[in-house]
């Protein structure tokens, strides 16, 4: 998959494409990647995707933006698992934001991409002051000769599929049902750097992932698998948080006890597949309070894995 930082002044070959957000990729942004990547393979063409770099509301409304489900480097290796060929990370800014409807559509549908056909989200809105919509699309697919298609919502068990139910569902501690509407478990991937060894110092060695995320979508004690370490995901318990006990700066960290496992692994990319939430972060009057928890953490840990054939 090729990955573009601009938009060319002028398209080199035609495209079939979709514009969205993207975050977390659940179950409705892969429908539509799905029928992105069909209808390009009947045009012969390059199945496209446009996504924005901040997230316009992080640009506008930063103390209100909500937390990222992904960073742009899983959003990146999620849409090339669906099979798409090009993405244009569109850095958004100010000036981007005061394109009109049509100067959107001329600049970079037509002149920088060549769109010969368009999906979009049906409550997909552009240009200066939202001005554009689905309804405007049609009118410059019919000028400029480009196929215009809204994919609907998707609804799984009555529930509308979106990137804030996700959210919510981890906020709620809800992990399976996060992982239903995103098909597959919550996951938060990051190379494994050094940290301050309390853990090993109480009987408890963690491998410490980087985060890049400035807003947590969910924090707490959780049972998880880890990935990157073989062909076969390791069980473990994470902690995912500001360690209230330990912290502090209240810096969040992602922390994993991998069970049974020994290993050095500094500089690893890992990805942590969030499974079941045991509990909330808590903070304790002492080393040897926590110790106690951990362990009692790292059983129930056993006992999910025992019962759960995730492995």
């Amino acid at each position: 998959m090729l990955v573009y930082r601009t938009i060319p002044a002028r398209a080199t070959s035609a495209t079939v494409l979709a514009i969205g957000n993207f975050d977390g990729i659940h179950l409705g942004h892969r429908a539509l990647l799905e029928r992105l990547t069909t209808k390009a393979r009947a045009m012969g063409l390059p199945a496209a995707v446009m996504t924005f770099e901040p997230h316009p509301r992080e640009l506008f409304s930063p103390d209100q933006a909500p937390a990222r489900l992904t960073s742009l480097r899983e959003k990146l290796g999620l849409l090339a698992a669906c099979g798409v060929d090009k993405v244009y990370v569109v850095h958004f800014s100010r000036k981007l934001a005061t394109l009109t409807a049509d100067e959107f559509v001329e600049h970079i549908l037509v002149d920088g991409l060549a769109v010969r056909h368009l999906i979009v989200g049906d409550d997909f809105r552009f240009g200066r002051g939202r001005g554009g919509d689905f309804a405007t699309l049609q009118q410059a697919g019919s000028a400029h000769g480009f196929g215009v298609e809204a994919m609907h919502t998707i609804d799984l068990d009555g529930e509308r599929v979106s990137s804030s139910a996700v959210r919510e569902a981890l906020a709620e501690g809800d992990l399976e049902h996060a992982a239903r509407l995103l098909g597959r478990p919550y996951r938060i991937s990051g190379r494994v750097v050094h940290g301050d060894k309390i853990g090993g110092r109480i009987g408890f060695h963690t491998a410490n992932i980087q985060l890049k995320r400035k807003r947590l979508a969910l924090t707490g004690i959780f049972a998880v698998t880890v990935s990157g370490l073989g062909e076969q995901a390791l069980p473990g318990a994470a902690n995912l948080g500001v360690r209230p006990t330990l912290g502090q700066d209240k810096k969040a960290i992602l922390e994993v006890h991998l069970l049974d496992f020994d290993r050095r692994i500094y500089g690893q990319h890992l990805t942590v597949h969030f499974l079941h939430k045991l509990r909330n972060e808590m903070k304790f009057d002492s080393l040897d309070a926590l110790r106690l928890q951990i362990a009692r953490d790292v059983q129930l840990t056993r006992q999910y894995f025992a019962e759960h054939a995730h492995g």
